[in-house]
């Protein structure tokens, strides 16, 4: 059996050092302030982009790698070796991400199956960490294509921002739009939908309502005894995600944090500075 290379996007938000103990490649989406591109985690860490987003006098602009940047990552893994790929990535309805990583599939002389997960940040690395695990396993192609499949298939991404603003004004907002979220101090819950679109999930005042909510949804995937595989998302804002660790563990649900991931800057240019969220799923 050959070896299988896994390649991601940089909206994993797992960053490059880990994505490397990972043996992973990832291919980074772009931001823009003005006439100024950089590569998601690779030009612009998380804090220096939530600096410039404070200073900024019109929100920045998101674009999605190219065919030529897949077919270019996908020809390097082959040449080292590779005799299949598993490229597993954001959601098709919020990025053209996915789009770009199928024509790539098809300029290389190698099989690679192309993975949409139907969310971002902690519920891709959900996804592509149990690729890693499968092929650590010494699993084939299919079965490392299987296991991100079904765990993209299974977890629930829920996350809380502090403003719509950026959501709205970047057209990411999708089932969301028309929530009236600075009324009231109304912190909305939001989802991916099993169409990979965002979506409302509850509405709630302040965000230590909306941190409590996460965590009974948590709870609630736990129930008759199963353990939840969880990972958490927090902006620049650290604390929001320790808090919403305590809240699950007092729900005293038993589950496993596999990852705590940052908001790089294209999921930051649409979530601000300071979400917070978990992306979930029970196995027995």
């Amino acid at each position: 059996m050959g070896r299988i290379g896994i390649v991601c996007d940089s909206t994993c938000d797992l960053g490059p050092d880990r994505l490397a103990g990972l043996d992973v490649v990832m291919v980074p989406l772009k931001v823009t302030f003005g006439d100024d591109t950089y590569l998601d985690w690779l030009d612009v860490a998380p804090s220096r982009f939530y600096e410039m987003l404070s200073s900024a006098s019109a929100l920045p602009k998101t674009s999605q790698p190219s065919p030529a940047d897949f077919a270019r990552v996908y020809r390097e893994l082959a040449e080292a070796g590779c005799d299949g790929i598993v490229s597993v990535h954001l959601s098709a309805a919020v990025s053209g991400t996915i789009e770009s990583a199928v024509l790539a599939s098809g300029m290389v002389d190698v099989p690679v199956r192309v993975v949409d997960t139907h969310t971002t940040n902690v519920g891709l690395s959900l996804a592509l960490i149990a690729a890693v695990d499968a092929r650590t396993a010494g699993s084939s192609l299919d079965e490392v294509e299987s296991a991100a499949r079904a765990v993209a298939d299974v977890t629930t991404t829920l996350f809380a921002l502090d403003t719509l603003e950026y959501l709205v004004k970047g057209g990411r907002a999708g089932k969301a739009q028309g929530l009236a979220a600075s009324l009231l101090s109304i912190k909305p819950v939001l989802t991916f939908g099993a169409d990979g679109v965002i979506a409302p999930y509850k509405k709630v005042k302040g965000t230590r309502k909306a941190i409590l909510e996460i965590a009974d949804a948590v709870a609630a995937a736990g129930a008759d005894g199963k353990t939840v595989r969880v990972g958490i998302l927090a902006g620049e804002a650290p604390e929001l995600g320790s808090e919403l660790k305590e809240a699950i563990e007092a729900t005293g649900v038993t589950w496993e944090l596999v990852t705590t991931n940052t908001v790089g800057a294209v999921i930051g240019a649409y979530a601000g500075p300071r979400a917070v969220g978990a992306a979930f799923y029970s196995v027995s």
